[in-house]
């Protein structure tokens, strides 16, 4: 279960106190409540009393860009959904990795905010591209724009299982740049139509196959693995001199 989804005016006027047991019973699943119709003077009362039951997500579906909104509220927890799921397996799979090592996965999985870039990835890791890219190479190793790649398409088929969501809508979502991207790039990393791929996995199956691809023939590397380690003449982003500070000197 993803979210839940509440009705503003039976839940508020008829069961608030279920409501609230619900919410608290749940305190991982987001409780999203829904306003379909006119409250009158009762707006105000009706706001406090939903925060007072301890929802936090309001969706005014009387507008029909309130149905937009709800759509990429449930996309953006049905991600986070599979992402906990990955980073529970992936902690039981990589024990006794070194800490950096399990910050690379960890942020694939995170809910910081995805990362649609090796770039963006080694950023956040506070570490140049080109160096996390090259120890992985040398720890022979699927390079990390692989591993990048395989976690997007994770999410992609989490949220094909909602089977009002279109190809567009998957890709937007995920940032591609258009349902074309989206479909070369399933093809060059699994040899399939995007359609196939809908059909074929969803987010545990996809899940499943980055552990089968990714992980686990490479669990005795991991182990050794420290993308992140500072070294002797490394230098990484944070240690990377500015351009005004040569000119300076």
């Amino acid at each position: 279960m993803s979210a839940i989804l509440l009705s503003v005016n039976r839940c508020v006027s008829e069961e608030p106190a279920r409501m609230a047991a619900i919410v608290r019973e749940f305190p991982r699943i987001p409780a999203v409540a829904l306003l379909s119709a006119h409250t009158g003077a009762r707006n105000a009362e009706t706001v406090l009393a939903l925060g007072n039951c301890g929802v936090r997500a309001l969706v005014d579906v009387r507008d029909p860009s309130g149905w937009g909104r709800l759509r990429e509220l449930l996309g953006t927890e049905a991600s986070r959904d599979v992402d906990r799921l990955m980073s529970a397996n992936l902690r039981a799979d990589l024990e006794g990795a070194p800490e950096d090592c399990w910050r690379f996965f960890e942020l694939l999985f995170s809910n910081e905010g995805h990362v649609a870039t090796v770039r963006q990835l080694a950023r956040r890791l506070q570490v140049l591209p080109s160096t996390m890219t090259s120890r992985f190479f040398r720890a022979r190793l699927p390079a990390p724009k692989r591993y990048l790649a395989y976690a997007r398409l994770i999410r992609a088929a989490r949220l094909f299982e909602n089977t009002g969501l279109s190809l567009a809508d998957v890709a937007n979502h995920l940032d591609y740049s258009s349902p074309q991207s989206f479909g070369r790039h399933v093809r060059s990393l699994l040899r399939m139509t995007a359609g196939e791929f809908r059909q074929r996995y969803d987010g545990e199956r996809m899940g499943e196959r980055f552990r089968q691809d990714l992980v686990l023939p490479y669990l005795a590397r991991l182990c050794s693995l420290r993308p992140l380690a500072v070294r002797s003449g490394i230098r990484t982003l944070r240690q990377a001199p500015r351009p005004d500070a040569k000119a300076a000197a």
